[in-house]
């Protein structure tokens, strides 16, 4: 069986899409193949991102901040914006997939101590592992009802 592919797209690519595509990648990579990219990419991966990950056990070694324009001839099965900036200036993908809104507050607009961040950080780790697998358990289940978009 094929994996299918989704793509998450966030602004800058550091925080929300990118522990989107650690958590696929890690719990659901004999199903998925999971990718993330932003509109205006930021310079690196948020470190309190890399620790919400890390302690689930997740490497984030290899993942780094992409521009969507890596992605605009590949093939997706899903597109998921996870905040609503992206959602808002990316209305029309050009690529392939299914497109879904999954809005999630930036957990690098958090306040307060280091501690209290990362705090902020797991919370949307874990919004976006609960909401992220259920779509992608219902798309795997019917399809998605969403919009399609084709490449042109």
């Amino acid at each position: 069986m094929s994996r299918q592919r989704v793509l998450f797209l966030c602004t800058g690519n550091s925080a929300r899409s990118q522990m989107a595509e650690g958590l696929v990648n890690h719990y659901l990579s004999d199903r998925w193949e999971a990718h993330s990219a932003g509109t205006k990419p930021a310079a690196a991966v948020h470190p309190l991102a890399v620790q919400a990950l890390a302690d689930l056990g997740i490497d984030t070694l290899v993942q780094r901040s992409k521009s969507t324009n890596e992605f605009r001839e590949v093939d997706f099965d899903a597109v998921v914006t996870v905040c609503d900036h992206a959602a808002k200036n990316c209305p029309m993908w050009l690529g392939s997939g299914c497109r879904k809104h999954l809005g999630f507050p930036d957990p690098a607009a958090a306040t307060g101590s280091e501690d209290e961040k990362l705090e902020t950080f797991r919370r949307v780790r874990d919004g976006l592992k609960r909401e992220v697998f259920a779509y992608l358990e219902r798309f795997e289940d019917t399809g998605s009802e969403e919009v399609k978009f084709y490449a042109p």
